[in-house]
């Protein structure tokens, strides 16, 4: 499922689109805040460069806006219909999930984003 080369390994792992050897992110914890969303310029392996325009990451946004629906989704089928809670709970529930995993949704986004764009090359070693 998450095999070297699949756009679900690079989403999911925040390794490099394109030869998914190291991390776009300087720090891997997402969680560390003042770090969540400071990148390396390229990578070190391929060298591909992750801004490839300014303001290239504004589209993230778009897709945040999706993921967080999913967040919300799953977080009231959770809480509603398995955990049997009222509305008013299942809506805490869904706030909670949304602010707890705003480091995470904020990330996939971003790496979501950027591999719509870029593609995996098994040969990226070969190129100059």
């Amino acid at each position: 499922m998450l095999k070297k080369g699949s756009k679900l390994n690079s989403i999911l792992t925040g390794s490099c689109p394109k030869c998914q050897e190291e991390s776009m992110y300087s720090d891997k914890n997402p969680y560390h805040l003042s770090n969540t969303l400071k990148m390396h310029e390229t990578c070190s392996h391929c060298g591909t460069r992750y801004k490839i325009e300014p303001s290239f990451f504004y589209g993230a946004m778009y897709v945040s806006y999706g993921v967080g629906i999913a967040f919300g989704v799953a977080a009231f089928v959770i809480s509603h219909l398995f955990l049997g809670a009222n509305l008013k709970i299942s809506f805490i529930s869904i706030i909670a999930t949304l602010i707890g995993f705003m480091p995470v949704i904020m990330r996939l986004s971003r790496n979501i984003w950027i591999n719509i764009f870029i593609h995996y090359d098994k040969n990226w070693k070969n190129k100059p």
